[in-house]
């Protein structure tokens, strides 16, 4: 049953929207498999999976929780981009079930079969795939391909992570170093869009004008393009000089961009200040990508920026504006929602810290993983009433 299929029906709340739904449970899961990890960690607990432990913290953070946040955008935003109809109802339903099965799956499955691990974790993502490839190439939204060629890169990574237990393979560090790429991509991509159009619109609306963030121009295109070439070569190359060159290229060029956007003139909202301070993440992490593939840092500390850092800001940016514009709310954030930022951007703060040394300090992973963990979990319950109920009249 497609979205338009169920225009006249009266769908629950939570079945209206893609994100409804994934958002909370991708936030309990960011927590509760933090939490797993940390117990594993320090010798209080095994993780039942059929994945070495260090290789299932990285799965669970990328194709779990990364890859959900993904698709609630994603499912939100692409009929916004092409005009087609919403999944919603019962489709909407399998797909948050797919995520669930896979879940349960890579935490609780090693006594099943690999393939079918493999295959049930594999669903989701494909799932996704199949139906954004469908609606952008049906409206011919062009523009939108490169986002199809993000999320075909985050289904084939999670392949090669699966590759390792099925077929004895080497491949799943690389695999799980590929999804973070795509992630890193997308941010680069859509951020790229919507932290300067929203930060251009907020200026005009709230009286302070120009000058405005710069328009997209070549030195966007150029920045996009080795930012690209950087990440393509942290994943295949690791360390190589190669990787450091193109790597401090793309530091810089981001850093250049994200000052065209004026991030300091919206110190008076946190809705926005908290996109520039995620995105802040990428040029950090390219940075440090420069400094490791030099052999001055652990490589573990660019990895850390580019999840700790941008992928949990940019993300609980998103879970946090996404319901609010689409709840019919004020596009503010309050003081919760603000606390919610400053512990997840301290979160990333100290595990990079913390990855700066061989042999990171226990009480600093710890102090990571408890803000990240109280983020997450405390997102839950200030927005789960939000998500989970109709929208307001009005």
């Amino acid at each position: 049953m497609s979205g338009a299929a169920t225009a006249g029906v009266d769908v629950p709340a939570p079945l209206q929207h893609g994100f409804r739904l994934l958002f909370p449970l991708a936030a309990l899961w960011a927590a509760g498999s933090l939490g797993l990890w940390l117990a594993t960690l320090f010798g209080a607990g095994a993780i039942p999976s059929y994945l070495p432990p260090l290789v299932w913290h990285g799965h669970a953070m990328v194709y779990g929780f990364g890859l959900a946040i993904v698709a609630g955008f994603l499912l939100t935003a692409v009929p916004n981009w092409t005009g087609r109809s919403a999944l919603r109802g019962l489709p909407l339903a399998g797909f948050v079930g797919l995520w669930l099965l896979g879940r349960a799956a890579m935490t609780g499955g090693s006594e099943l079969p690999p393939v079918v691990v493999a295959a049930l974790d594999l669903a989701f993502g494909l799932a996704l795939l199949a139906w954004t490839a469908r609606v952008v190439l049906a409206s011919g939204n062009w523009r939108n391909l490169p986002v199809i060629g993000a999320l075909a890169v985050l289904v084939a990574g999670n392949l090669l992570v699966h590759l390792q237990p099925v077929a004895q393979l080497a491949t799943a560090g690389a695999g799980n170093r590929l999804g973070i790429a795509a992630i890193a991509l997308l941010a680069t991509l859509i951020g790229g869009r919507i932290v300067p159009a929203f930060t251009r619109n907020w200026l005009r609306q709230s009286g302070r004008g120009a000058p405005f963030p710069a328009e997209q121009d070549d030195l966007d295109r150029l920045g996009l393009v080795v930012a690209v070439a950087a990440l393509i070569a942290w994943v295949g190359l690791a360390a190589h000089p190669l990787t450091g060159v193109l790597a401090g290229c793309a530091a810089a060029l981001t850093a250049v961009r994200l000052a065209r956007w004026r991030g300091w003139c919206t110190r008076a909202e946190p809705l926005l200040w908290v996109l520039h301070l995620g995105y802040a993440w990428l040029p950090v992490a390219f940075a440090l990508i420069t400094v490791s593939a030099a052999g001055w840092v652990p490589a573990t500390a660019a990895l850390h920026a580019l999840t700790a850092g941008l992928m949990g800001t940019l993300m609980l940016a998103m879970m946090t504006r996404v319901p609010r514009g689409h709840t019919g709310r004020p596009l503010r954030a309050d003081a919760v929602t603000t606390g919610l930022y400053l512990l997840v951007l301290a979160a990333g703060v100290v595990r990079v810290g913390a990855g700066l040394t061989a042999d990171p300090a226990p009480g600093m992973l710890a102090a990571s993983a408890g803000a990240w963990m109280a983020a997450f979990a405390g997102y839950t319950v200030a927005y789960a009433p939000m998500l989970l109920a109709r929208q307001p009249s009005g």
